[in-house]
């Protein structure tokens, strides 16, 4: 970098720069400021964080971003890289909160949440119920003029259903997690 040697003030007066030291602390402030977020302006362009558009349009004009390049698209504030855009932060509501004592918010996403897929695997057997419970055994002894008569009825087996699967208990259960998509918020601030 070269060495600076004069200094032109806002007021438009130019100083000549004799003392070294003084040229160096100069140069010093100078560079490092290259490094440092500056803000060029709000962009028509649409950005979203990784996007490699440069350059971008700001007041109608194409702006080609340096790194640390500050824009706003949206509510969303993206720094230039050098190769791409990345989001860091939004210029929504929150900022209302900047001269509060003390606030509250709420916090509501815009998106979707997708239904979990659950699949379960159980295991079964196959039964054939009753239908009918039949009848009891059943005796009976009565005496006539000194004759003993016995009578017996063996009564009845129980009738069957139609035959039915039964699960017996779970033999794998999966599920799927439910994903967010939406890409903005909106932030009310009380």
């Amino acid at each position: 970098m070269a060495e600076i040697s004069k200094i032109t003030l806002p007021s438009g007066t130019t100083y000549d720069l004799k003392d070294a030291t003084a040229r160096t602390a100069i140069e010093s402030i100078k560079s490092s400021a290259t490094g440092a977020m500056h803000y060029i302006g709000i962009t028509t362009t649409a950005l979203n964080n990784g996007v490699t558009t440069n350059p971008i349009k700001i007041d109608n004009a194409d702006v080609t971003a340096k790194s640390g390049d500050v824009a706003i698209y949206g509510e969303l504030e993206f720094v230039w890289n050098g190769t791409k855009w990345d989001e860091f932060g939004s210029t929504g509501s929150l900022k209302a909160l900047a001269f509060k004592d003390s606030a509250t918010a709420s916090y509501t996403p815009t998106g979707s949440v997708s239904a979990p897929s659950v699949s379960v695997a159980v295991n079964t057997t196959r039964l054939t119920p009753i239908s009918g419970v039949g009848t009891l055994p059943s005796f009976t002894a009565t005496v006539a003029d000194e004759t003993l008569s016995l009578g017996f009825s063996a009564g009845s087996l129980p009738t069957k259903g139609t035959e039915v699967t039964v699960a017996t208990g779970v033999k794998s259960a999966t599920a799927s997690a439910p994903t967010f998509t939406g890409n903005s918020t909106t932030i009310a601030v009380k």
